[in-house]
């Protein structure tokens, strides 16, 4: 299975930067008229939203390149993404874990008080719930600005140790040509129809407590499955939950690389050619 996915990420990722010549060339051509960019892609040495503390640096983008997606652990399973025109999106947002900012969508899971809010900002424009509150599906596919969200749903175990049906999602973001997936609270192993649905993704955030939610065998059947040139691991606050998975990793044949801060600036063109885990410690808002 996983030799398979690995085989038809690589056909998709030359396919896309075949498109994406493609593109270029009719840019240069003069066929295709590019929209102004609203700033200049610029570094800002404090951030506006919050004191800096002595001896402390934080460097925020201003703008992205058309290719280039912004990522920021929160904490736990909270991540803030950037997309080129803007949107901000947080991912199981919480009472505990929040971005600075308001995010434009924020999206959230039902497995425990770390994965949602009953008390969200008014001002997020797109709060989409991970299950439905009066039980059944919870389907979302929403298009905001550059960016397509949409969400698979999935089982999970209630803390009696009976599952709850369609109690969490898989979230799929699709913008700046990549699909990125959070994962979610996810309790077990993906079906065939689930993988179909998801489609190629590039970027999985992933569980890795190898307690609450998946053991570390099924998580890494479920990684193999997958298929994603890049696996940034969350949930691991659990005593040598990390240390755990890195060993697991390494063993699958997996790089292993140590992010120097909280985020990072993603796009297909730095998209690793060998699957890589990208560890990133919580940095807050």
């Amino acid at each position: 299975m996983g030799n398979s996915a690995g085989w038809i990420r690589k056909a998709v990722t030359c396919f896309q930067r075949k498109r994406l010549w493609i593109l270029n060339a009719a840019f240069a051509a003069g066929l295709l008229v590019a929209q102004p960019a609203l700033a200049i892609c610029q570094l800002v040495a404090e951030a506006p939203f919050a004191p800096v503390m002595p001896g402390e640096a934080r460097v925020w983008q201003a703008s992205l390149q058309p290719d280039e997606v912004q990522v920021r652990y929160i904490g736990h399973s909270t991540f803030e993404l950037q997309t080129p025109q803007g949107v901000r999106i947080a991912t199981d947002y919480n009472d505990t874990y929040r971005p600075m900012q308001t995010p434009t969508i924020a999206t959230m899971n039902g497995a425990h008080s770390t994965h949602y809010t009953f008390n969200p900002d008014p001002n997020i424009e797109h709060l989409l719930y991970g299950w439905n509150p009066q039980g059944g599906p919870m389907d979302h596919d929403i298009t905001v600005e550059d960016v397509r969200v949409r969400n698979i749903q999935t089982n999970i175990r209630g803390w009696d140790g009976e599952t709850r049906r369609l109690g969490n999602s898989i979230f799929i973001f699709e913008v700046a040509d990549l699909c990125i997936a959070h994962l979610g609270h996810l309790h077990h192993r993906l079906t065939q129809d689930d993988l179909t649905r998801l489609g190629q993704i590039d970027v999985v955030f992933a569980a890795i407590d190898n307690s609450s939610t998946l053991r570390l065998d099924s998580l890494m059947h479920v990684l193999d499955s997958i298929g994603p040139a890049l696996i940034i691991p969350m949930h691991f606050h659990f005593a040598g939950a990390l240390q755990a998975f890195v060993s697991r990793a390494s063993e699958a044949g997996y790089v292993v690389t140590r992010a120097e801060g909280p985020q990072r600036l993603i796009s297909r063109s730095t998209l690793p050619t060998q699957t890589t885990v990208y560890v990133m410690l919580p940095g807050g808002p």
